[in-house]
């Protein structure tokens, strides 16, 4: 607990977040990992808060403690947003508060050959990473611009860049989102809404467990949040953390073929089950 206590901001950058996006932000995912760091800061911000996801007694729990530590409002939607039901509660439970933040951090991979997955599960990612994150970039991204000021920060990834052999389908749902954000940005910033997309690298949080994948070396939720936070509104795209430049660097001078064959290295070394 003491690390997720340490959450540091200062007071220009939360006047720059209260003042350029407004009182509320929905943050998805909010119960563990980055959503989770995303809901700190934002509340340390002073910025009242929508919280969602699916366990509910975890949402209630952040809620009240970030209440109580931060002073700020709190309400939670114990949503699953992997169906159009889940996130037609969310819009509705949001509709009548003035929110000017969307920070949709919900989502979840899988790892090894597609072929041998799970289908019903690789179709439940695809609804989560990419059909929900569409649908509140539709919802949101209208109010905001109808309101004249806005926020999304979509989560892409450092592999949605390129395809990922043991994380095809994975890879596939971030390149969508990295390139559903690059479009969003332009078509909404003349209405005064800032796209974000931010494309972490490894990062230490629940996410490697349910994708049956080890992390080494890795970056904390909170690092991912702020820098994030600090290049919305400045920057299309963001690699937030020094990891997350140096593996970059890395691929960067490599063709298309070849960070394929790299990632999927990478990857082979990174999941539990045999190669």
């Amino acid at each position: 607990m003491s690390s997720q206590r340490s959450t540091n901001i200062t007071p220009r950058a939360a006047a720059r977040l209260r003042g350029t996006y407004g009182p509320w932000a929905v943050v998805t995912g909010a119960s563990d990992g980055i959503g989770r760091a995303f809901a700190r800061r934002l509340a340390a911000a002073g910025v009242d808060l929508v919280l969602a996801a699916r366990r509910g007694e975890v949402l209630t729990a952040l809620a009240a403690e970030l209440a109580g530590e931060f002073g700020i409002a709190a309400r939670i939607v114990a949503v699953d947003l992997g169906t159009p039901a889940g996130v037609d509660a969310l819009l509705a439970a949001t509709r009548s508060l003035d929110v000017g933040l969307l920070v949709a951090s919900a989502g979840f991979g899988t790892s090894g050959p597609f072929i041998d997955a799970d289908l019903a599960a690789e179709l439940e990612m695809i609804d989560v990473n990419c059909r929900a994150v569409a649908a509140l970039s539709h919802a949101f991204g209208r109010r905001f611009a109808a309101r004249g000021r806005g926020g999304l920060v979509l989560m892409s990834s450092l592999v949605a860049f390129q395809g990922v052999p043991r994380a095809a389908n994975y890879a596939a749902t971030k390149a969508y989102v990295q390139s559903l954000a690059e479009g969003l940005r332009h078509e909404l910033a003349p209405r005064g809404v800032d796209v974000l997309a931010s494309a972490p690298g490894p990062v230490h949080s629940g996410f490697a467990a349910r994708a049956a994948m080890t992390m080494g070396l890795a970056q904390t939720p909170d690092e991912v949040a702020g820098a994030s936070l600090a290049a919305l509104g400045r920057r299309g795209t963001v690699r937030p953390g020094w990891l997350a430049r140096l593996l970059e660097l890395s691929l960067k001078l490599l063709p298309r073929w070849g960070r394929v064959r790299m990632m999927g290295v990478v990857m082979a070394g990174m999941t539990r089950r045999g190669a």
